[in-house]
């Protein structure tokens, strides 16, 4: 009797669809129907033994056995693909400007970019952090090749490949004072951050009064100010912290999107392109 194994091309649609947690999403990244997309999963599961994702009509999560299939191929996923890389060849060569905004500078420089510098050795990267908008801009301008960069799911615009989607939701201190105080205590991110704008204009539309008791330009300090209970912010729902409880009876904030923004240049198209296609691989939130 024939052993199991793991296809690593199921891997890979696996990836896909936990990082995205839509099915059609993976299917657009993957370049294949979301037909093809159901049945990788089901041949995944056969292997595994067991159901990986939960699945309703707008979106799929891990089951207990699929964040352990998933934890325990990132590696392996990593590998391969170095491996094909070496087998390839290295001799791509370049020079990326990338933006990547606060909130995902840590994830992007620590476990994305050590992986793409060791598969293409001669493409070299130069990082700048900043407000999501801003790196948009200057994207735009020529002054970066590319970005990460967190946006309204309402505002699509060419150059744009879909990381992840988010759901913005409004948190303070889970052991705190009183959050919903009048007027409501505001920590705002940098100017040019897309959730610094949906704040505003969601308060302004809901006719609620704030002060702003903190505007910085770190999300780091925007979170430990919300964890000591004196503000209330926005933040992504996978990143909420144990010491923080989401708030209701607040403006509902329409969802975002992270993306990868790139304008087609011929001299870098290559190298950004590669780029690309490492970052959308291992982001996640």
């Amino acid at each position: 009797m024939m052993s199991a194994i793991l296809d690593i091309e199921l891997l890979r649609t696996f990836h896909a669809v936990a990082r995205s947690g839509r099915f059609k999403v993976a299917a657009e990244q993957l370049h294949k129907s979301p037909a093809a997309i159901s049945v990788h999963i089901q041949r995944l599961e056969s292997v595994a033994g067991g159901r990986l994702l939960e699945r309703d009509n707008q979106s799929v999560s891990l089951t207990a056995l699929g964040r352990r299939l998933l934890l325990s191929t990132t590696e392996l996923l990593r590998t391969h693909d170095r491996v094909l890389s070496e087998l390839q060849g290295t001799g791509v060569a370049g020079r990326i400007r990338l933006g990547v905004p606060d909130e995902y500078a840590d994830h992007v420089i620590r476990d994305i970019l050590p992986v793409f510098a060791e598969q293409r050795p001669n493409v070299v990267l130069e990082v700048k952090t900043g407000p999501s908008l801003t790196l948009r801009d200057q994207v735009r301008r020529g002054r970066l090749h590319a970005a990460v960069v967190v946006v309204p799911r309402t505002q699509p615009a060419d150059g744009q490949k879909l990381l992840v989607g988010t759901t913005p939701v409004w948190v303070g201190a889970a052991n705190g004072p009183s959050a919903l105080a009048d007027p409501l205590p505001l920590a705002l991110y940098a100017a040019e951050c897309p959730y610094r704008e949906a704040m505003l204009s969601a308060l302004r539309h809901s006719g609620r009064k704030w002060r702003v008791v903190l505007d910085s330009p770190s999300s780091q300090a925007v979170k430990a100010y919300v964890e000591t209970g004196m503000a209330i912010t926005l933040l992504d729902r996978s990143r909420v912290s144990g010491r923080m409880v989401i708030l209701a009876g607040l403006p509902e904030i329409a969802e975002h999107d992270v993306v990868f923004f790139k304008l087609n240049r011929a001299q870098v198209e290559e190298p950004v392109e590669l780029l690309s296609q490492t970052i959308e691989q291992y982001f996640r939130l």
